[in-house]
């Protein structure tokens, strides 16, 4: 369950799944959380209609759970942060024992967990069998992505960052190395792309506002991209959208080892993973200086992509999965049981649907 149908989290992990699903037989029908009681009961009538129902991120009450398992004929857990703590990007304290016990209950419930990166795996491995756990990654469709041309070079390159409110604060903790960068270019620019746009004294910030209509234009306009996480437990939950992005559009990439960034970033291939602010300077001059350079790391982060990441790959992923996991028709198991093995759906079913809570 997440905020709104348009959540970030629903339209990369689920809704872009959607029409390689339907092809494979799949009706996917988000439901949107009520807020009251009443409301999320009227729509316990759609989750028990589902073969099988989706909870992605939100960690519900031990009723509104505790009903949920018991219409749901298969639940999957779908998560891709570190839901168990506080963001830290807020400036509180990470643990909570509240958010840790819904965790622990919503892991033990769910039939299947779907985590996006190894870090969520294993924590959510302490409350389930292992072989529930699935480490499914936030995908994306390259082919959506123009190529960069890198047809800029010095000073005149474009650095881009996008993201949400929430997370542009990370620019703050970059500036350093943003700044040390500027020194030895003078002049460089900073494109953001999001609702929000930040501060950062001797930098030049191109504003661009975040528009699903517009962000892979705005990459592929851009010569190097760049992303940052705080060193603390929230960030190791993070799984790279902005990355993956980046390396669709053909940009290299320029990160701090932190979390995610040393998995999906081959630092000298295709981009440079950079601690201190020297670090980020020599390796955004390298890049601004060459963009021959530029070229090859983007193709082989766009590859990368498509090797690993790719939405049509993790597609078949998500339909095996389905179809090893629903109940076929006429099948006496009860709401709320654990099916043991899958059963495919014979080409003559009706369309099944996977009711998406989200």
């Amino acid at each position: 369950m997440v905020h709104a149908p348009d959540h970030v989290c629903y339209r990369y992990r689920l809704r872009a799944f959607a029409p390689h699903l339907a092809l494979a037989g799949w009706k996917m029908q988000p439901l949107a959380v009520a807020r009251g009681p009443w409301g999320f009961l009227q729509e316990l009538r759609q989750a028990a209609a589902a073969q099988v129902v989706v909870l992605q991120r939100k960690l519900l009450p031990r009723w509104q759970l505790g009903l949920l398992r018991r219409v749901a004929k298969v639940l999957i857990y779908d998560f891709d942060d570190a839901v168990f703590l506080r963001d830290s990007n807020a400036g509180r304290c990470t643990t909570s024992v509240w958010r840790s016990g819904r965790f622990a209950a919503t892991i033990a419930a769910a039939d299947v967990v779907l985590a996006g990166n190894p870090f969520l795996a294993e924590q959510a491995s302490a409350w389930t069998a292992a072989d529930r756990i699935h480490c499914f990654p936030t995908c994306i469709d390259p082919d959506l992505y123009g190529l960069a041309l890198h047809d800029r070079q010095g000073a005149a390159v474009r650095l881009a960052w996008i993201g949400s409110r929430s997370t542009v604060s990370s620019l703050d903790m970059a500036h350093p190395g943003l700044l040390a960068a500027a020194g030895r270019l003078p002049g460089l620019r900073l494109k953001v792309i999001c609702d929000r746009f930040p501060a950062l004294p001797g930098i030049e910030i191109i504003p661009r506002a975040w528009s699903p209509d517009s962000e892979a234009q705005e990459l592929a306009d851009a010569d190097i991209g760049i992303s940052w996480l705080p060193d603390h437990p929230w960030s190791l939950g993070k799984c790279g959208l902005k990355v993956l992005q980046y390396m669709a559009a053909g940009l290299p990439v320029v990160a701090n080892p932190v979390g995610i960034h040393r998995q999906l970033i081959c630092h000298g291939r295709t981009g440079f993973l950079a601690a201190s602010p020297e670090e980020w300077a020599e390796a955004i001059h390298r890049l601004a200086s060459s963009p021959e350079l530029r070229t090859r790391m983007g193709r082989s982060a766009r590859q990368a992509v498509r090797e690993r990441y790719d939405l049509a790959h993790w597609s078949q992923q998500w339909a095996s999965l389905l179809d090893g996991l629903a109940p076929a028709p006429g099948d006496s198991t009860k709401a709320g049981h654990r099916p043991q093995g899958g059963r495919r759906f014979p080409s003559t079913q009706r369309q099944p649907t996977a009711s998406v809570i989200p």
